[in-house]
Formats: C-alpha cells, sequence, structure tokens
C-alpha cells in the first residue's frame, strides 16, 4: 500500500495492530509530510506512517499494546501539526477571516503601488504607517510560518514555511533598517513586498485546500448521493424521518425521481432504478418484489416499498466511500521522486538565494536590489507544487474510477494497472456470463422433432441440480414446452440419468458415450461445445450442444484493448477445444485450456519473467493465485471474497467494460502525474533564474509560486472530466 518501509523496530510477535486515519492541519508542502512520516517511523510502537499531503490524512498501523490515538495525535503535535480522528475533521468551505483581514490591510499598499505605475508617489502611505502595517501583518499573520518553521527545523527537515519566513523577515527587516537610519527613505523601503509575500502565500493555500477538499475529492459528492430525509412506515403511516434515524428492519417508501435511502429489499411495488454510481453503468435495472435496492440509487420510475438491511457505513455506498478514502490516503511508488526531492530542497533552495545575493552584489547591484533578488529566490523556489503532484493526480483518478464501477485497494494498486501491457483472461464469469445456455439442437430420428426432444429432455434434467441440466429445463420453459412425468429416476455419477415416462419408454440423458454415441463430434462445430444426448429405449434420438454464452460487450471490449497495444491471454480449466472456440471469436492473442490454478500462476511468472507487466482478470477462487501472481488484478463484479480481497480492484456490475476503465483510467493517471511534475518543475526552472536576474520581485514570485500548485490542481482535476468511450460504444450490447 504505502511506499514506506516497516519500523525497524516492530515485532509481530503478540501485537494488537490498529490501522486508523487522521486529518491533519497545519501542512504547507510536502517536506511537512515527509517529516511528519519521519517523525512517527521513529516511534518503536509504530508499524507504518503515511502522510498523503494531498488529502491530509495521516494512515498509521500502530501496536495498541504499546500506544493509542491520543499519543499518536500527541506525537504529531509535537511536530507542529494538529492531527484529529477522520469522525472529527471539519473540512472550512468559507474564506477565513483572518484572510479577509490581511487582504484588507493589504489594501493601501496595493493603492500606492497602483499610483507608481503612473510614476506618482502621492498615493503612497507615510513611511510610518507603512512600518506598523507591516510589522502588524509580520508579527500577527506570519506567526504561523514562524511556528511552522521553528517547529520544522526542530524535526531536522525544512519546510516551505523557513522559505517564507527567512524571505518575509529579510524584507522587513532591511527596510525597519533603512527607514529608521534615515527617516525620510520612503523609496528605498520595501514594506510592501513583505505585505504581499505573505498574502499571496496565505491566498494561494486558501485556494489550494479548497480546491482540494471541494473539487478533486469524490467523497463530498458520493455524500450527497443520499437523501437527508426518507419516508418512513410507522404504525400504518408515512412519516418524513432524519436518514441517521433509520435502523435495520424499518419499512421506507420511494417513489418516481427519489434517491434510495438505504440498502434494502423490496417488499412490494416495481420501480426501475439507476445504479450507475455503484456499477458505473448507465442501464436503468428493474426492480420486482425480493430485489436488492443501494443506497444512493435513484427510482426513475415506478413506486416501491423496501425494507431496510444495511444503513450507513454498512450499506454498498458506504463500503464504496470508505475504500475509496482508505485507498486515497495511500501512496503510489512513484511519490517517492516528490518525499526525495522535499528532502533537500529547502536547503538548496537557501543556498541558491544566497548565491544570488552574493554574485548579484559583488556584479554591481545595490544591497537592497541584491536583496529583493535573493528573498525573490526563496519565495518562487516553494515545493508546494511538487507535492501535490502524485497525490492530486491520485484522489482525482480513484474518483473517476469510482464512478466507473472500479474500486482501487490503493495507489499502488492504481499505478500498477497504469502499466501493464497484458491481460490475462480467465473464461467462466469473466469473459462469458457463467450460465450455459443451448446453443445447437440436433434430431438422431426422423421419429422426433427437437422440440419433442428438448421436453422429454427437461423432464428428466428438472430433477438434477448440475449447470447443463438446468439450462435445458430453462430452454424447454423458455419455449412452453409440457414437461412430463418422470417415475423410477435412477443417476450415474458423472454419466447421467435414467428415467421412465409412461406411452415414451426408458429415457437416457447424459454424456454421448451414456446413450450409445461414444463417437460423436466428428463435425468441427461441435468441438466448443458441452454435449448432452437423449436416448429412448437405448436408442440415441437428440443431442444437444450448450456452451456458456459471452457477455455482450466482449467483442467491442476486446478490440479496444488490442487498440491500445495490450496483448491478451485467455487461461481456463475448460477444454481446450471450448477454450480455443472462445478466443477465435474474440481474436484473443492466445489461449491455454485445462489449466489448474498452479499452472495460471506458472504462466504468468513465464509472462513476468519475459518483461512483460501482466494483469489477471478473474473471479473465481481457483483464480487468486495467479491474481497474487499478477502486477495488477480485477475481480470482475460477482466474483468470489477471496478473489475480491486478492486483487488490486474491484470491478463492479457485469459488464465487461470496467477491465477497460480500470487501467485506461490508471495509465490516464500515471501521464497526469508526469505532467503535473513538469508543473511543478518548470514554474521552478524557469522562475529561480528570472528571479536571481531581478525579473521577477518577491510579489510576483509569491503569485508564481501560488500558480504553480493551481495549475497542478486545475491538471489533475482534468481526470475528472474524462470520456473513457464513446455514448455509441457504451451503449453497444451485441451478443455473439
Amino acid at each position: 500500500m504505502s511506499n514506506k518501509s516497516p519500523n525497524p523496530h516492530f515485532s509481530p510477535e503478540q501485537v494488537h495492530e490498529i490501522t486508523e486515519q487522521f486529518a491533519i492541519s497545519g501542512m504547507t508542502c510536502q517536506s511537512c509530510a515527509t517529516r511528519i512520516e519521519k517523525v512517527l517511523s521513529k516511534k518503536s510502537a509504530i508499524h507504518q506512517a503515511t502522510v498523503n499531503f494531498a488529502t491530509e490524512v495521516l494512515q498509521i498501523s500502530y501496536d495498541a499494546n504499546k500506544t493509542d490515538r491520543d499519543e499518536v495525535m500527541a506525537w504529531v503535535a509535537k511536530a507542529g501539526f494538529e492531527a484529529v480522528p477522520m469522525a472529527d475533521r471539519q473540512d472550512q468551505q468559507k474564506m477565513p477571516w483572518d484572510l479577509i483581514i490581511l487582504w484588507g490591510l493589504s489594501l493601501p499598499f496595493w493603492v500606492g503601488m497602483l499610483g507608481m505605475l503612473f510614476g506618482s508617489h502621492a498615493l503612497m502611505m507615510p513611511v510610518w504607517i507603512q512600518f506598523a502595517l507591516a510589522s502588524v501583518v509580520q508579527v500577527v499573520f506570519g506567526a504561523r510560518f514562524y511556528l511552522g518553521a521553528w517547529a520544522s527545523i526542530r524535526g531536522g527537515l525544512a519546510n516551505m514555511d523557513v522559505l517564507v519566513a527567512l524571505g518575509t523577515t529579510a524584507i522587513w527587516a532591511y527596510s525597519s533598517y533603512v527607514w529608521l537610519t534615515d527617516l525620510h527613505a520612503m523609496h528605498m523601503v520595501y514594506f510592501e513586498a513583505s505585505v504581499m509575500v505573505i498574502a499571496f502565500v496565505r491566498l494561494g493555500k486558501y485556494l489550494e485546500h479548497r480546491t482540494k477538499t471541494q473539487s478533486l475529492n469524490s467523497l463530498g459528492l458520493l455524500t450527497q448521493l443520499i437523501p437527508t430525509e426518507v419516508n418512513r412506515r410507522i404504525d400504518g403511516q408515512w412519516v418524513k424521518t432524519n436518514i441517521d434515524h433509520i435502523e435495520v428492519g424499518d419499512v421506507l417508501l420511494a417513489n418516481t425521481g427519489d434517491k434510495i435511502a438505504v440498502d434494502g429489499v423490496v417488499k412490494s411495488g416495481f420501480g426501475v432504478c439507476n445504479e450507475s454510481h455503484l456499477t458505473g453503468e448507465s442501464l436503468l435495472i428493474d426492480k420486482h418484489i425480493g430485489d436488492m435496492v443501494y443506497a444512493g440509487s435513484v427510482l426513475s420510475d415506478g413506486s416501491i416499498e423496501y425494507q431496510a438491511a444495511a444503513t450507513g457505513a454498512k450499506t454498498q455506498l458506504g463500503d464504496m466511500m470508505s475504500a475509496l478514502q482508505d485507498a486515497q490516503g495511500t501512496k503510489a511508488d512513484i511519490a517517492r521522486f516528490a518525499d526525495k526531492v522535499a528532502a533537500v530542497f529547502v536547503p538548496v533552495v537557501v543556498a541558491l538565494a544566497m548565491v544570488s545575493f552574493m554574485a548579484n552584489y559583488l556584479l554591481g547591484a545595490e544591497f537592497d536590489i541584491a536583496l529583493m533578488r535573493g528573498v525573490a529566490v526563496l519565495v518562487i523556489a516553494c515545493p508546494c507544487a511538487l507535492g501535490l503532484a502524485t497525490p492530486a493526480a491520485i484522489m482525482a483518478g480513484m474518483g473517476t474510477a469510482a464512478r466507473h464501477g472500479v474500486w482501487f485497494k490503493d495507489a499502488v494498486s492504481l499505478e500498477s494497472a497504469g502499466s501493464i501491457d497484458s491481460i490475462i483472461f480467465d473464461k467462466t464469469g469473466t469473459l462469458t456470463l457463467g450460465r450455459p445456455s443451448v446453443q445447437k439442437i440436433q434430431s438422431l430420428s426422423d421419429k422426433m422433432s427437437e422440440e419433442q426432444a428438448l421436453g422429454l429432455t427437461a423432464s428428466i434434467e428438472q430433477y438434477a441440480s448440475h449447470p447443463l441440466a438446468n439450462a435445458l429445463v430453462e430452454a424447454a420453459k423458455d419455449k412452453n414446452l409440457p414437461l412430463y412425468e418422470v417415475s423410477d429416476i435412477q443417476s450415474t455419477t458423472g454419466q447421467g440419468l435414467i428415467g421412465y415416462i409412461d406411452g415414451i419408454g426408458w429415457l437416457k440423458v447424459g454424456t454421448p458415450k451414456f446413450i450409445g454415441l461414444a463417437s460423436w463430434q466428428t463435425e468441427d462445430h461441435w468441438m466448443d461445445a458441452s454435449l448432452v444426448g437423449l436416448a429412448v429405449d437405448d436408442v440415441p434420438m437428440a443431442i444437444f450442444g450448450l456452451s456458456d454464452t459471452l457477455k455482450a460487450d466482449a467483442h467491442s471490449i476486446i478490440s479496444r484493448i488490442h487498440h491500445d497495444g495490450i496483448e491478451t491471454y485467455l487461461m481456463s480449466g475448460d477444454r481446450q477445444s471450448v477454450v480455443d472456440g472462445v478466443a477465435n471469436q474474440l481474436g484473443i492473442t492466445a489461449a491455454f485450456g485445462q489449466m489448474s490454478p498452479r499452472d495460471k500462476l506458472s504462466a504468468i511468472e513465464t509472462l513476468k519473467s519475459q518483461g512483460k507487466t501482466v494483469a489477471m482478470v478473474g473471479d473465481g477462487v481457483n483464480d487468486a493465485p495467479a491474481m497474487a501472481a499478477a502486477h495488477a488484478s480485477f475481480a470482475v463484479g460477482g466474483a468470489t471474497d477471496v478473489a475480491k480481497h486478492t486483487a488490486s480492484a474491484r470491478l463492479l456490475g457485469e459488464s465487461l467494460s470496467h477491465v477497460f476503465y480500470a487501467y485506461r483510467i490508471a495509465r490516464m493517471t500515471l501521464t497526469n502525474i508526469k505532467q503535473n511534475f513538469f508543473f511543478a518543475l518548470v514554474y521552478n526552472c524557469i522562475g529561480i533564474p528570472l528571479a536571481a536576474i531581478g525579473l521577477l520581485n518577491p510579489m510576483m514570485a509569491a503569485a508564481a509560486m501560488a500558480l504553480s500548485s493551481i495549475s497542478v490542481l486545475l491538471n489533475a482535476m482534468r481526470l475528472k472530466r474524462v470520456q473513457l468511450m464513446p455514448r455509441e460504444a457504451q451503449s453497444d450490447r451485441s451478443v455473439s
């Protein structure tokens, strides 16, 4: 999950391990997140600690026998930050008053600078007023930077607060010295610069936080899917009730246009539900008595009464929100780049600022000019955007994936899925529906029609529980064929059934060999089917070919996967002829039949040894070893619990398109991260030289620093608006 290595002090013996999440406040850049991790990892009770700068979340595993939640929060506080349990988190939505006051105090400086643009100093405030206002800003509003800088230095890893505190203090102290030594030196002071740097940095951090909490994180949007009130039946009357008061067993009412409040079972009525928030599929689903409805779904038509089966965090939507929150709190391996840079960034920047100041001064620039250029280097180089590059894209990518019915386990899983070049599919339940159906019927006697044969066979097979038997019975029911009464039922394990029908005779239903057709399957078009035969009084009368039905979008999705340059493989325990038939229909690169779980595992290891980055798509217990061995793995809708637990991501819904969504979103997220690194670094690569030669003053540098963070966030937000598949392709349900 995390890129952090386990704490060397950690011992797995007699450990009561707890994993929790805390909301962290007070962080200003990636260096802050790195420092919290460093402080906590030194504690013997901590197994693992990961801080996500973008989500402002600490995910920590600790030994409950050695520490507790309060002590963890105390350790974070000693590092200079505040930690609160996620349940107590209160995201700030409105602009804070201190920021409004700060910009109010900076307004007179703006007026003075506006006058200077037109060559007039008439609008400039007296220097003593400038000194007074700048001192208030420096001491009161700059206090958070001083406190953060001191905590950072004490923790052994400098952060953005150090740069801002150094830069603004240098400007304010120099301007104060000049004024106090020459009370008429109005044109030699730069109080406006220190004020504006603090104002721009504070505004930038506020906009950054607002963008992260309102635009990138999908949790707030998911919360809005739940209605605040719902009609509950109390003593035979429908009463509007707050959602927090709904309990399991309550009977609720939903009419056309209403949102389903909790997971429940339809007790009466009929409706049509949109469950796209869970599955990513926009198809409307009919809901009859006995069917499940899920919290957050919209009843597009109809009216139903449903009984609450799960509420709050125990609903499917609650589970998705919990999974998304946990996943967004983790780090991808690519985040190591930002961590490594942040660890050395601030000392390097301070050194560059000193070099800039000395070089400018020694080359003839006046002291104040050299100082301003050195300060500008400090301000432009704040590593905020660098720390946002990876987590911002991960947040947006995971939110987009969740809306498309893909739940990634953690950031590492998403990163791995974005690098795959080969996908291995299981057959039954993955590419196919997992439900065999009658595809071919051939009468072997002029005395019996195909429909008569099907009716007789279904009459015997209704006493069996095999999937092939069920398929034959369903086929007969679909054709409204009458079923006969059968007596003297006898079963031969692995072969078939024998029974007697009055007026017909003794019937055998089972394998071709069982009914006396040992040489059957000479025709190629029967090779990919499971065969069931019918004999009457030991005379073969009919043969049925049954095969699993391909999922409706299997053709189109495999085609799109190939279009993206990804190789496909089919591995199944079924007969090689059946597997080849499915692979030929879909154009899959290579197919392997009669594969045991160990065979699948070995095949994946072979592909990995050839340098391929492999993903495994499966649904059963037998797929779990291969899924664990693959670089990435996807458990399709309806998968077993073992497969879901093993997989990198869970795919909801029946559509195969979720496999396409999973790797495509992951691939786009990786591209977005690299773009974010570009935006983060290009400002520094361009801005530092410009600041060093005087083309960027400290105020412009502060604005550019804020702009770099906003650029990264806006770029990450593009992931929320991606069009993964044309609408006409989404509605394609051509069945092979």
